[in-house]
């Protein structure tokens, strides 16, 4: 038995665990630098800047979604998927289609005018799951960023 909820404080240890395995998964084992306390502050702080579903057998949490609000200048406001992560030994039972409705659920609960998220162009099997959503998969787009180290740069 799968059950879907709202993630809590306690969840997170677990939850670190998953998006380590997502880095190793990603190709990017090293590139982690969250832990804990951040999320903690990040996720429960003051100011909130994310929220979490989880996705738990009786003994542990096997899956999550976490996702956050932004806005867009022509549609208002958004719901952002950041990462959803099944663990390996979960995944091809259904796990992250749980978790997906259980986002458009949200996003429909908070009438946001679009869920939005990325996908790596060599991650076949994310691929397959979005096509069969019938989700626009957009190419005309180039990701763009600055990392930390960049922005010291530029001060």
């Amino acid at each position: 038995m799968i059950n879907i909820r709202k993630g809590k404080k306690e969840d997170l240890p677990q939850v670190l665990k998953l998006i380590h395995e997502l880095a190793v998964f990603e190709k990017a084992p090293n590139e982690v630098e969250n832990n804990v306390e951040k999320m903690l502050e990040d996720g429960f702080g003051e100011k909130p800047v994310f929220e979490f579903f989880v996705a738990e057998t009786d003994t542990q949490i096997i899956g999550t979604a976490i996702y956050y609000y932004s806005y867009s200048t022509w549609k208002g406001r958004c719901l952002y998927l950041e990462d959803l992560v099944v663990s390996e030994s979960f995944k091809r039972q259904g796990i992250g289609k749980l978790l997906f409705n259980q986002l458009i659920s949200q996003a429909k609960k908070e009438k946001v005018a679009r869920l939005s998220w990325q996908v790596l162009d060599w991650n076949e099997p994310a691929i397959n799951f979005y096509k069969k959503l019938n989700a626009d998969l957009d190419s005309e787009w180039i990701n763009c960023k600055l990392t930390r180290e960049q922005l010291e740069i530029k001060s």
